[in-house]
């Protein structure tokens, strides 16, 4: 691949990239965004409504490790045709629910996808895409997962007022069942087979990265979740409305992701940046607090959100592609991904037994305690990487 943004097979992979890294998570954002409309049609509880993310995401995060072995032995095209493929019959099974009890179960499934998603295509990029370019594609494919929340906050939200929530879900179900076909056909073919070593404990920057991807992921994990619905129960916003506070977080993550990675692709600048990122996470969630009383301010935490807390994931991605062992890219994208994950499992119940009392302002400070720990432990680590780099 030549080093120009313009070269047409970058720009295409980078597309199918983009849109898997939408579909792996769209069912998050999905519940969230409908999460209202749920909450009637299937008697679900603000609480029940948290817990399908803690089942989805608890999945993921077991099967991340095992995914990103199998992700580095029988290559990304399999796995990125396998990780859509699973998607459009989870998002199938997810509009056909007839209860909470069977919306939980097609969640889970769905944690499949997620579990694939970053190794696939971290994997991918670092078997197409030149050094020079790897920032900057993994920002915008990254900003994948934002464009799901921006679909599902805004053009599936406003298709569900038309044509319900169900409708809305089977739309996207039948958009993943598109992408897998298309990346059957553009993908290119897989090296053949090979073991490599099982790596199941993350040792040095990974462990860091996992922790402060635990504590990242319980924060947004919550905010995605439960934004929709404060905004309907605390701000007297309509469900549409409601929506496109998640899409509004979506657009900035976008941007965020894009721009953050950019300024990661640079080493010297990357391990400061997800602490700092972190910090600015927090004045988010403060704004969070505030806006029961100040309305606007939800609109500009959302931004907030966006612009910090969902792009110091993707800033954490690019960590990974750039220090990875020859041959694990997979496994070490598939443990920061587990911590990640774990915390989306975590932190949403928690949130939720807040949310079931009312004490929408407690969950947010809440929120920005997570974000505060995970700005904690990426400055300890960028302090230790910086002191270990003066004394070599």
């Amino acid at each position: 691949m030549g080093e120009k943004g313009a070269d047409p097979a970058t720009g295409a992979l980078t597309a199918l990239l983009t849109c898997s890294m939408a579909f792996s998570m769209m069912q998050l954002f999905l519940i969230g965004a409908l999460g209202p409309r749920l909450v009637v049609e299937l008697d679900v509880s603000p609480t029940a409504l948290g817990l399908t993310t803690t089942v989805g995401f608890s999945t993921a995060a077991v099967l991340s490790p095992v995914g990103g072995r199998v992700v580095d032995r029988v290559g990304p095209r399999r796995c990125l045709v396998a990780l859509l493929g699973v998607a459009a019959v989870a998002l199938v099974l997810i509009g056909s629910a007839p209860n909470a009890g069977f919306l939980l179960a097609a969640v889970a499934l769905g944690g499949l996808p997620q579990a694939l998603a970053n190794p696939t295509t971290n994997k991918a990029i670092l078997a197409v895409v030149t050094p020079a370019r790897r920032g900057a594609v993994t920002g915008m494919k990254q900003s994948g997962v934002q464009l799901g929340a921006f679909a599902a906050g805004l053009p599936l939200a406003a298709l569900a007022g038309l044509a319900g929530w169900r409708g809305a879900v089977w739309t996207a179900a039948g958009a993943a069942a598109v992408a897998a076909v298309w990346a059957a056909r553009a993908m290119p073919a897989d090296p053949p087979a090979k073991s490599s070593p099982a790596v199941w404990v993350p040792r040095g920057m990974i462990a860091w990265l996992m922790a402060f991807s635990l504590l990242l992921g319980c924060g947004i994990a919550s905010v995605n979740t439960y934004l929709s619905l404060y905004g309907t129960e605390r701000l007297g916003l309509g469900p549409t409305s409601a929506g496109a506070l998640v899409a509004v977080l979506g657009v900035a993550g976008i941007a965020g992701r894009v721009g953050w990675s950019k300024v990661a692709g640079r080493p010297d600048r990357a391990a400061w940046l997800p602490g700092s990122l972190a910090v600015g996470a927090v004045a988010a969630a403060l704004l969070l607090a505030g806006s029961s009383s100040v309305r606007p301010l939800a609109w500009v935490a959302a931004v907030a959100v966006g612009v910090f807390a969902v792009a110091a994931n993707a800033v954490s991605m690019v960590l990974v592609m750039q220090r990875a062992a020859p041959g694990r890219a997979g496994q070490d994208s598939a443990l920061v991904s587990a911590g990640f994950f774990a915390g989306f499992a975590v932190g949403p119940p928690l949130f939720g037994v807040l949310a079931e009392a009312g004490r929408y302002g407690g969950g947010w400070l809440l929120v920005a305690a997570e974000f505060a720990g995970a700005g904690a432990v990426a400055l300890l680590w960028a302090v230790q990487e910086h002191r270990a780099g003066v004394r070599s």
